[in-house]
Order: C-alpha cells, then sequence, then structure tokens
C-alpha cells in the first residue's frame, strides 16, 4: 500500500507541471531581476485583463528602487545583526520543525533497521538544509518558474522509481537503500522548487 500511497502524490505534481507552462512569469520577475518591461506589462494584462496598468508598473519600479538601495547581507553579517535575530530564530525554528514532515515513515517500509532510521532522518534533515541553500542561490539566477519546472519534473520521476524500488525491495537485498537515496533526492527537488 506504501508505494502506491508514495506514487498518489506524484498525481498532483503532474497536474500541476502540465499547468505550469500557462502561467505567465511574475509581472515584478520580469520588471525587477530581468528588466523586461514589456514582458511585464504582458504578465499583468495575461494575469488582470486588459486595462490600465500603470499603477501597478509604478508600485514594482518603486519596489526595484527600494532594492537598489538596500544592501545584500552576507551570512556571518546577518548572524552578527541584532535587528535580524527574531528572523533568524524563527528560521532555524521552522528548519528544524521540517524534521516532522513525515517522510520518515518512509523508512520503516524500507525495511531498515532500527538502529540506522536516527541516521537516515538526519540524512533527510541535511537534505533539507541543501536544499534550502540551493534554493536561495538558484532562485534569483534563474527564476521561480524554472525552479517549480525543475521541481516538479523531479519529484515525479523520484516517485516513479521511489514506487519501483519499494515494490522490489523484497527481491533484492540491497533495494531499500536505493529507495533512501531517492527520498534524499525527492527532498532536496521538493525544497528547490515548490
Amino acid at each position: 500500500l506504501w508505494p502506491w500511497l508514495l506514487a498518489s502524490i506524484g498525481l498532483s505534481a503532474l497536474v500541476q507541471l502540465v499547468a505550469l507552462p500557462f502561467f505567465p512569469d511574475s509581472p515584478s520577475y520580469l520588471l525587477i531581476q530581468k528588466g523586461n518591461e514589456e514582458g511585464c506589462r504582458k504578465a499583468i494584462r495575461k494575469l488582470w485583463g486588459e486595462g490600465d496598468h500603470q499603477a501597478e508598473i509604478d508600485d514594482i519600479m518603486k519596489e526595484k528602487a527600494s532594492m537598489a538601495s538596500t544592501k545584500t547581507l552576507r551570512v556571518l553579517e546577518l548572524v552578527k545583526d541584532r535587528s535580524l535575530r527574531w528572523q533568524l530564530y524563527i528560521l532555524v525554528a521552522a528548519m528544524t520543525t521540517l524534521q516532522l514532515c513525515g517522510i520518515n515513515a518512509v523508512f520503516h517500509t524500507a525495511k531498515f533497521e532500527e538502529h540506522f532510521i536516527p541516521y537516515v532522518a538526519l540524512g533527510v534533515g541535511l537534505c533539507e538544509c541543501v536544499s534550502s541553500i540551493l534554493c536561495s542561490t538558484l532562485i534569483d539566477r534563474f527564476g521561480r518558474k524554472v525552479l517549480l519546472w525543475g521541481g516538479y519534473t523531479l519529484m515525479c520521476s523520484v516517485l516513479a522509481l521511489l514506487t519501483m524500488t519499494l515494490s522490489l525491495q523484497h527481491q533484492f537485498f540491497w533495494m531499500h537503500y536505493f529507495s533512501v537515496i531517492l527520498i534524499f533526492l525527492f527532498v532536496i527537488f521538493y525544497g528547490m522548487g515548490p
């Protein structure tokens, strides 16, 4: 039953993957990151219909101007800045609570010995941290749409492979190790995309 339950998650990812090409890029992304004012106008018309949307474009331009005057902090500067301390605490708390997401139940299905499960759960937590770091560095370079496309595509592929590995784990002794690798990949792709 577990393999089918995991595969059912892929159905919603597939629906979103098919629908994604019909969504316009974010107007603010097009104007602020890409500097494409005409693309921004087209995206706004697609989202809100025809009409005069100059006020929205002016708001985005104000946002762009305010972002230009904002200094980007490095990690060490972020940790030292007292005004950002509470936001940092909230982020750390959110990352640690991701440990409770429920994907660790798959490890019991993968037939691991009980003493290995905490180490595999630690691996999932590390994958979540890696994916959040990767996402924060990649989103400025590629944009949300590319990360969503890639994330959903790779998640669908990993879930299909995971379904096969969980179904074949009784025939090959090494298959449950491959399942855990796929779970790690799923967590990374989920964190980078959706």
